[in-house]
């Protein structure tokens, strides 16, 4: 069940279900002040007070949504707040698969400039966001000789595992890996809205259960990294969505499974009109002010789900009112070059349509039913 998409869908991470996260620059008197913490029963602590407790824990999840900015910079000082008390750190990451992890300790050694990194990570095909966001915490690491570990497994291993069974996968090739704990209930329904709301096909149900088996192998492997990492002493910190910790489910669920229970979740939250914080996302909301200044844009979409394919990459999916579907593509195209360039990966249209300039034309050659055609995709301009 390998998928990538175009439009940056990344299945729970872009955190869908935090909705009530989302910043407002206009906030009541009685919000909480940015910089500050909040905690259970509503009580709030300053960053000096929560990380001497966090630097007690075993494992610190930090949540994002992997487009921010602002998130990005939250996790990078709690980092830093985090080394400053406990100096035997291991930062851990989703954005990168196990066959990463010899490129991750080459660059921690300095041995790598930031081009090769990219390249020998394959980052752009592992993870697709933007690595200047990723940047800063990478450089700090570097700078602080602090390991960085590899958290995640390759799409086609989580498909493997989801799609054939566990035990048609050898165990010399799942890294360690058990199978999950189920979903709890609320968590499946939750994973059941995110299919409904973002694959929009109507598929045998089986592959609703592929959908959610392979959600929990990826919890799984991240709480497994996170759990080996920490038998060493470690303080162990992983950066993953968001959507993979909020209410005690995914991540931490997979660790509580597997005996480590000393952890904590932390997420960074903007207040909105209520200014009420929903505590029962994470141990911790960390309150930010309005960053939406800093902002970048958002990145060109063409709004399609794609998979790989022999002759370039096939469409899997399409969103509504996408450039793709005003364009015209269908499922079952398969996309064979964009802008004259072939594509031969999911991460190669990834990149074309990164560089598309607002209300442009982007020329795509595709294979619709084994025949060959011509499709103009149009991006909107900017809204002024």
């Amino acid at each position: 069940m390998s998928r990538s998409c175009s439009f940056r869908f990344r299945s729970l991470c872009l955190g869908v279900l935090l909705a009530s996260l989302a910043p407002l620059a206009a906030q009541a008197d009685s919000c909480p002040t940015p910089g500050q913490w909040q905690v259970a029963e509503g009580k709030t602590q300053t960053t000096a007070d929560l990380v001497a407790e966090l630097a007690e824990t075993e494992v610190v999840l930090l949540g994002e949504q992997h487009d921010r900015l602002d998130h990005h910079r939250w996790q990078l000082h709690t980092l830093a707040a985090l080394h400053a008390h406990r100096t035997e750190m291991v930062i851990g990451l989703e954005m990168l698969p196990r066959e990463a992890q010899s490129t991750l300790d080459a660059w921690v050694a300095g041995k790598l400039d930031e081009a090769a990194f990219l390249e020998q990570s394959d980052w752009h095909r592992a993870w697709g966001f933007d690595p200047d966001l990723y940047l800063p915490i990478l450089h700090f690491a570097r700078m602080q000789r602090i390991p960085l570990l590899a958290l995640n497994v390759t799409p086609e291993l989580r498909g493997r595992l989801a799609t054939e069974g566990w035990e048609a996968v050898p165990e010399s090739e799942r890294f360690g890996l058990t199978p999950p704990a189920p979903a709890r209930p609320a968590y499946r329904e939750s994973l059941e809205e995110i299919y409904t709301e973002h694959i929009d096909r109507d598929d045998d149900p089986a592959d609703l259960e592929r959908f959610i088996a392979a959600q929990l192998v990826w919890d799984r492997a991240m709480a497994t990294a996170l759990v080996d990492a920490a038998a060493d002493g470690s303080l162990v910190a992983g950066l993953l969505g968001e959507g993979h910790l909020a209410d005690g489910d995914g991540v931490p669920y997979q660790l509580y499974d597997l005996g480590l229970r000393n952890y904590q979740s932390l997420l960074p939250w903007a207040p909105g009109p209520d200014c009420q914080p929903p505590l029962e996302k994470a141990d911790a909301l960390y309150v930010l002010g309005d960053e939406s200044a800093f902002q970048p844009p958002d990145p060109p979409r063409l709004g399609v789900m794609i998979d790989d394919h022999a002759d370039g990459v096939r469409i899997d999916g399409i969103s509504l009112g996408s450039v793709a579907e005003a364009a015209n593509l269908a499922e079952g195209d398969v996309i064979v070059t964009a802008a004259g360039l072939p594509i031969e990966h999911p991460a190669d249209l990834i990149a074309v349509v990164n560089r598309q300039a607002p209300g442009t034309l982007l020329p795509l050659e595709i294979r619709r039913d084994g025949e060959p055609q011509e499709v103009l995709a149009r991006f909107p301009p900017v809204e002024p």
